[in-house]
């Protein structure tokens, strides 16, 4: 299965968006994104990717993002593969943040140790659209709202 994808290439691993109740994990939302998803973070051993330092307060804000965001889980985890095997992190999930109108950036969970651990930094299209967002507003998300602004009237909900 690869994992690695370019930055800010466009994000195809996945046809549909979906979210789940992080209260819950169970009750589910699945759309098919109206906005282009560009891909950010996905870092595989023997790729190369920027480095860098990056400002604390963002990645403080990505972790706490993470904390209310949910998004396309898998059942199986995926190991960071930058890290010996054992002991190495492992994710199944991904982040949303919204950048321009039409652009959301699609990055895997494991980001945030890509860029403490590993030293990625990532664009600063990215850095800018995750300290932009209003974090206030989504951690009050409550389901069946998710934390994403661009959710389609249409989407799918699954609450029982």
């Amino acid at each position: 299965m690869q994992v690695f994808y370019e930055d800010l290439s466009e994000y195809d691993y996945q046809d549909e968006d979906a979210f789940t109740d992080r209260e819950s994990g169970f009750f589910a939302l699945w759309y098919r994104p109206a906005y282009t998803r560009l891909n950010i973070g996905w870092l595989q051993a023997g790729k190369p990717y920027s480095t860098g330092t990056v400002p604390a307060v963002f990645v403080e804000k990505l972790k706490a993002v993470q904390e209310v965001q949910w998004m396309n889980v898998c059942l199986g985890m995926h190991e960071c593969d930058l890290c010996p095997e054992e002991g190495a992190p492992e994710g199944n999930g991904e982040v949303r943040i919204p950048g321009v109108p039409g652009i959301a950036y699609a990055a895997p969970f494991l980001i945030t140790h890509y860029i403490t651990t590993h030293g990625y930094r990532p664009p600063q299209v990215f850095i800018d659209a995750v300290l932009a967002v209003d974090l206030d507003a989504w951690a009050a998300a409550r389901w069946p709202d998710v934390p994403f602004p661009w959710i389609p009237d249409d989407a799918e909900r699954m609450l029982e």
